[in-house]
């Protein structure tokens, strides 16, 4: 192993992700910060400071491992390539993960309660002995409006009776509610605005919650634990913009490295393959090269494209950039608690009109690159002769149709609605059922209803489309159309082998043989691989996180066989929501500290195609040749 070598790439890396926390710097400022309708005209000094400190940490780290391995000789050969891919994705983890912990981001409040005051709320984390009805009203009150909290004369407004403010003093004067309630001119820390009001203490982000957010991002998977997203001074924009940048790093970080890395030997070869699985891979260096390249245009103009579409539709410029960072590279963070579907709150026909562009957009994202390429050169024939485009477009249309189907009869898209004009239900079951089919499906993860709510049959179509993922030579994640393909393939020969032993027919694709020999053995060992880490990972899950985290009584504990699946599946696959305590309207914030770590290496695991990640862990692999 040229240890040298490797150390040499790795500082490309952290010199790349230290330039890229630069172009977030400006969003401190308000003139450039404020997000639609927002009115916050304050400095953001700890995100700033905290992007700093980070921007420097980046760049020590580069030279460091730079003075190291800059005297390296030698080529990259198929270990080294391995290495700095798994290695690199690690340091820009870590890397990533110091502006969350810097800049004191908050992502969640210290206090959780349940449907009533029957079950025992959260502090910290830990359940605590139930409080009254009118302690339950009061707290139900305080966490709807978050860590901003009221002022006096708002929550008596509220709670309608003057009295809300003796059962506050009451509740705060206990342990352990008088850490976490804060009262009127009880923390200077705080904003002016804020001060004098009545709050709930937030909680800050510590390295599991920094490390998963981080990795979320460089692995396109757009899972969060920050729960306020609204809220400046608890997530500053500078550091929203930031969360949303590592989307675009990781949508083309791999193929930027494939430019560095290709014509390295039998390197480039190698992660081609491990990026873009499948048999029609091969050709010479120099052409992959140009290739990379290319991929990497389609990939920042077609996020330019977006960005410009989006902002002539009503998104101001921070908006429009960082849903646009989330499509292209199909990540799925989001500048709204709601998701993709604030817009429509906001204006139902801009939004409807915003989330149709959407869908288009994660769908090419979905694409394979060379497809796209071949589309811009007036080729489209290429692209509908093309086996895995076909079945992408066939898997859509089918469950969507099935989703959309199921969904209006069991009323799903009514919207709480007790009548609705057929065309009209019809309309919504169009739009909402389409758009989250493809954003499953493409690994994007965007919301804009609660599917969670939906039939059992419509999210169990949206849990199967977790274990497929978009094409092969995307910026999607999953495990690849075209393994599906080539898997049910190997099922049928291996089949017909059982009664017919002695007929030996080749794997075909497209109607041509594949000539790789070792392509069906291949195709195997990965489902087995992600079949064995589903199930351990489910198991561990099942087993160190607390009860707890569903709340206190049978009724909330009875869920997490099915919520730790879904978690399990919407990370590994990276596609970010699950189902359940992790569904659309949910987070990870609630998960403990080694569930949230477990988690952040199966984003990793299912963006970097497993076996870069899992070769790292072998003391073989670090031995010499």
């Amino acid at each position: 192993m040229n240890f040298r070598l490797v150390c040499k790439l790795l500082s490309i890396v952290c010199l790349l992700i230290g330039v890229t926390m630069v172009f977030s710097l400006p969003w401190a400022w308000p003139v450039l910060g404020r997000r639609t309708a927002e009115t916050f005209e304050t400095f953001e000094q700890a995100g700033f400071f905290g992007l700093i400190v980070s921007i420097a940490a980046s760049l020590m780290c580069g030279a460091l491992l730079w003075r190291f391995g800059k005297s390296a000789k030698g080529d990259l050969y198929r270990k080294e390539a391995m290495a700095v891919v798994g290695l690199s994705w690690m340091v820009a983890t870590l890397l990533g993960a110091l502006p969350f912990l810097l800049s004191g981001t908050s992502h969640k409040l210290s206090v959780r309660i349940f449907e009533s005051h029957e079950f025992a709320p959260q502090v910290y984390g830990r359940l605590v002995d139930p409080v009254s009805k009118e302690e339950f009203q009061l707290l139900q009150i305080l966490l709807k409006v978050g860590a901003r909290g009221l002022s006096e004369e708002q929550l008596i407004a509220a709670y309608q009776s003057p009295e809300v403010l003796d059962v506050f003093a009451d509740l705060q004067a206990n342990e352990p509610w008088d850490e976490v309630l804060i009262g009127p001119g009880e923390d200077d820390s705080q904003r002016l605005d804020r001060r004098n009001n009545h709050r709930v203490r937030p909680v800050r982000m510590n390295i599991a919650d920094a490390l998963f957010e981080s990795q979320s991002g460089f692995s396109t998977t757009g899972a969060t634990v920050i729960a306020d997203l609204e809220d400046p001074v608890l997530v500053p924009h500078c550091i929203l913009f930031w969360r949303s940048s590592t989307h675009f790093l990781g949508g083309l970080g791999i193929i930027v490295l494939f430019v560095v890395l290709l014509g390295q030997g039998s390197a480039g070869k190698t992660l081609m393959r491990n990026e873009m699985p499948g048999p029609t891979k091969e050709g010479s260096h120099s052409r992959m090269q140009h290739t990379a390249w290319l991929f990497a245009g389609i990939y920042c103009g077609l996020t330019v494209i977006l960005a410009a579409i989006l902002f002539v539709l009503g998104m101001n410029f921070f908006d429009a950039m960082c849903h646009a960072f989330g499509t292209m590279a199909t990540g799925g963070f989001s500048t709204y608690n709601t998701s993709l579907g604030h817009f429509a709150q906001e204006d139902v026909s801009r939004g409807a009109i915003i989330e149709y562009v959407v869908v288009l957009f994660m769908i090419l994202a979905g694409t394979n690159f060379t497809l796209l390429y071949f589309l811009m050169v007036r080729r489209p024939d290429r692209l509908l002769a093309d086996v895995e485009w076909r079945f992408y477009m066939a898997i859509i249309f089918v469950a969507s149709f099935l989703v959309i189907g199921f969904g209006l009869a069991y009323n799903d898209f009514r919207g709480g609605e007790e009548e609705m004009a057929w065309h009209t239900e019809l309309l919504y079951a169009i739009r909402y059922g389409l758009f989250q089919v493809v954003s499953i499906l493409t690994t994007t993860g965007y919301g804009t209803h609660d599917f969670d709510q939906w039939n059992s049959f419509g999210r169990g179509v949206l849990f199967l489309l977790m274990f497929v993922g978009g094409s092969a030579g995307s910026t999607a994640g999953g495990m690849k159309i075209i393994r599906h393909i080539l898997f049910h393939k190997i099922l049928y020969l291996q089949l017909e082998k059982s009664f017919h032993p002695t007929v030996v027919r080749p794997l075909r694709l497209g109607g041509k043989p594949m000539e790789d020999p070792d392509l069906q053995h291949n195709i195997l060992i990965y489902f087995s691989m992600v079949l064995v880490i589903f199930v351990l990972s489910w198991m561990l899950i099942l087993t160190i996180e607390p009860d707890a985290t569903w709340g206190s009584g049978p009724a909330h504990i009875e869920h997490k066989l099915i919520d730790t699946a879904t978690s399990i599946a919407a990370t590994l696959n990276n596609i970010g929501p699950g189902l359940g305590i992790v569904g659309a309207t949910q987070n990870y914030a609630h998960f403990s500290w080694w569930t949230k770590l477990l988690f952040t290496w199966l984003m990793m695991l299912g963006r970097l195609e497993i076996f870069a990640i899992l070769v790292l862990f072998m003391p073989s692999f670090w031995r010499s040749r």
